[in-house]
């Protein structure tokens, strides 16, 4: 049921993280609050495709 993705920075759109999802739990895409090293702030990090 868990499936890998990645994340992606909303402020500089690099991808920086990648995590596991339980895609019963969360069918739609998640958000996290994490910290960007090329933006070098905290920034919202939103799963891509």
């Amino acid at each position: 049921m868990r499936v890998g993705v990645t994340l992606a920075c909303t402020e500089c759109k690099r991808r920086n993280y990648t995590t596991t999802k339980n895609k019963k739990n969360d069918p739609n895409r998640i958000e996290m609050k994490k910290y960007c090293k090329f933006c070098h702030t905290h920034t919202v990090h939103k799963e891509t495709r």
